[in-house]
């Protein structure tokens, strides 16, 4: 069973039917989509989700034709490539064998996590060497598939397919070991406490309402919806904030601004899709390549 991970890493190795490649003139916007330039070189950023619904796809035909015109496709992480991703959840979100999340969780804690996995159908014995920030991630990933919105259809596995019938070269700009080790820094007090918080979100439908608003905004285009999407996951003073602000957010966009770069550096025009909330803010990756004396320009 894989994590579902809130805005960043709802991650699964599924087959999606799209028509790769199709220019359609009447489908509407969907997230962002950025041209950098340099030196008389292009590239493109598009911001994506990291889960889908029917009717997400094809893009839209200024998306399609600027990942035609690309000669590779830059993800996060190659997202079929399911024997590194198990790799590292084994090593960042499983506990060695003989011990258990039992031995890690108050009784209080552990109380609620069972009852939130009996109502997502999830038998304790199952996931009981997950370590608490997985668990987490998976009780949000399941509430969402419960609400229609499928892992098997994120805007990652449409640019594979059509990137695979375009024959594109795929590039990730990281790996499953360095993102998951991202959690597994958490120390076990700020792991109990970013469950609680996201037990809390789910037991007031507060998980869904933030996930559905940042989904619905990028299913529109909507930039004033992005913006607020943005400011709800990284204000406050929560574990599951902070986290987000300084490390999901604010360790990882200069480390992908400075992997943009070298990409562009060389002979290729790369279309790069990175989750749609690396593209806001002041520290956003826009914003950061601006600052590195590249040209960007939001073309939605």
């Amino acid at each position: 069973m894989k994590p579902g991970i809130l805005f960043a890493f709802l991650l699964a190795c599924c087959q999606l039917v799209f028509a790769a490649g199709t220019l359609e003139t009447s489908l509407q916007h969907r997230g962002q989509l950025f041209r950098v330039t340099h030196d008389g070189k292009t590239s493109y950023l598009y911001g994506t989700i990291h889960v889908g619904r029917d009717g997400f796809y094809p893009l839209d035909a200024v998306a399609s034709r600027a990942l035609l015109d690309s000669t590779a496709l830059v993800i996060e992480l190659d997202i079929r490539e399911d024997k590194q991703f198990q790799v590292a959840l084994a090593r960042h979100g499983r506990y060695p064998e003989g011990d258990s999340i039992q031995n890690h969780l108050t009784p209080a804690t552990l109380d609620k996590t069972v009852q939130a996995l009996a109502r997502a159908g999830i038998a304790l014995s199952t996931v009981q060497q997950y370590k608490p920030w997985l668990i987490a991630n998976l009780l949000v990933g399941a509430e969402m598939e419960k609400n229609g919105y499928q892992r098997s259809q994120a805007v990652e596995f449409a640019l594979l397919a059509a990137a695979q019938k375009q024959d594109k070269t795929v590039r990730e700009l990281e790996s499953a070991d360095y993102q998951l080790s991202l959690f597994d820094a958490l120390d076990a007090q700020q792991q109990e406490q970013y469950l609680l918080e996201n037990l809390a979100d789910l037991a007031d439908g507060d998980s869904l309402k933030k996930s559905q608003a940042l989904v619905e905004a990028w299913n529109a285009a909507d930039r004033t919806g992005i913006q607020a999407a943005w400011h709800n996951a990284t204000s406050g003073d929560s574990i599951s904030a902070g986290f987000m602000n300084r490390v999901l957010l604010g360790k990882r966009n200069p480390e992908m601004a400075a992997n943009i770069e070298r990409i562009m550096q060389q002979d290729q025009v790369a279309f790069v899709g990175v989750g749609l909330l690396h593209l806001v803010g002041d520290d956003g990756l826009p914003q950061l390549l601006k600052r590195r004396g590249y040209q960007v320009e939001q073309l939605y």
